[in-house]
């Protein structure tokens, strides 16, 4: 294995209309919306690399010079795929998380790009979705979860809501509100529970962790999670999910149902007992709120320690080395039994 690791991420910015009006939408962008805040797909490279410094292993980030002088050793190309296609890189290259969100995308990725040897998705759904397309190289990793940021030290000590509600409802949001959140409301309101919502995509992390400080649970709403880093934090910090885990198809309506129909999917995908309970329907909901209700109140949950067993920074960092060095350790190999091949002849 290389003694560096090469890390590669950028976000995907074409131009749109006109040659180059790439850089005059990015200074229009900032002062409408104001100071970046990275999503989903950076976070995966910023968090990897918060776990490398931890555990004190070296990388170069986005080094392009260095991976054109040494087009043997292997990258580690995290996000879409624009970078592959552009770069047209020459070295291996391990490739994810955050790729693309289906194979039908790119279905000849390895006829086309033979140099990528693996592909990282979020979780092991996502891994079954992708295997039938790209077999074996296809590789389940989660990044971690940044446990100095998001931990019980924030809590109050006297919490004053019951509920946080986390609604990540992305489709149908009209008919889903009336049929699935409006009952759970009701519901809340009928047993006389405190509540707040949180909106996915209308808040930053400071946001998240004020609502979470005063909060004793959270109910967290979405169809399906490859990875799913928000419900994650709010288990670091000890808070207890009571999620909606309908299961059933992958219903991204871009894909859904046309071109791809997948199942089943998860909205939890890191998950097991300690974290809280999960229901399938709102028919479900009133009977499990009282079997969580009862089980909060007796501390039968212990999200942070399910984290800490399975998500953390460092952990996760560690098994990405671990597959970029048999990644590596593969070439290495190959390269020594071609050398030999060639001595035969």
């Amino acid at each position: 294995m290389s003694k560096v690791i090469n890390l590669f991420y950028q976000e995907p910015n074409p131009d749109r209309w006109i040659k180059y009006d790439r850089y005059p939408r990015q200074i229009i962008r900032r002062i409408i919306r104001g100071k970046f805040r990275p999503g989903g797909v950076m976070m995966v490279a910023l968090e990897l690399m918060k776990g490398l410094d931890k555990l004190k292993i070296p990388y170069r980030f986005n080094d392009f010079k260095y991976a054109k002088m040494h087009p043997n050793e292997l990258v580690g190309v995290i996000g879409k795929s624009q970078l592959i296609f552009e770069r047209k890189f020459k070295n291996p290259i391990l490739f994810g998380a955050g790729v693309f969100s289906h194979p039908v995308d790119c279905p000849n990725l390895f006829e086309e790009y033979p140099n990528v040897k693996r592909v990282l998705v979020p979780g092991n759904w996502m891994k079954t979705m992708f295997e039938p397309y790209y077999g074996d190289k296809v590789i389940s990793w989660p990044v971690g979860i940044d446990m100095d940021k998001w931990n019980p030290n924030i809590k109050s000590k006297k919490p004053n809501i019951d509920f946080l509600i986390y609604n990540k409802i992305l489709w149908d949001r009209a008919e889903k509100d009336q049929s699935v959140l409006d009952p759970i409301l009701d519901r809340l309101k009928e047993k006389k529970f405190r509540f707040e919502t949180i909106n996915y995509g209308n808040y930053k992390h400071e946001d998240l962790l004020k609502k979470l400080s005063y909060c004793k649970a959270v109910i967290f709403l979405g169809e399906h999670e490859t990875q799913g880093l928000a419900y994650q934090q709010i288990l670091a910090t000890n808070t207890p999910v009571l999620a909606w885990d309908k299961g059933g198809f992958w219903i991204d309506p871009a894909y859904f149902p046309e071109r791809v129909k997948f199942q089943p999917v998860s909205s939890v995908p890191y998950w097991d007992d300690r974290c809280g309970l999960k229901f399938k329907s709102v028919e479900e909901f009133a009977e499990i709120l009282e079997i969580f209700i009862e089980k909060l109140r007796n501390k039968k949950f212990a999200p942070q320690e399910f984290i800490s067993e399975n998500l953390s920074l460092t952990g996760c960092a560690q098994e990405y080395v671990k597959i970029y060095e048999q990644c590596s350790n593969e070439l290495l190999n190959d390269s020594v039994y071609n050398l030999k091949t060639d001595d035969k002849t």
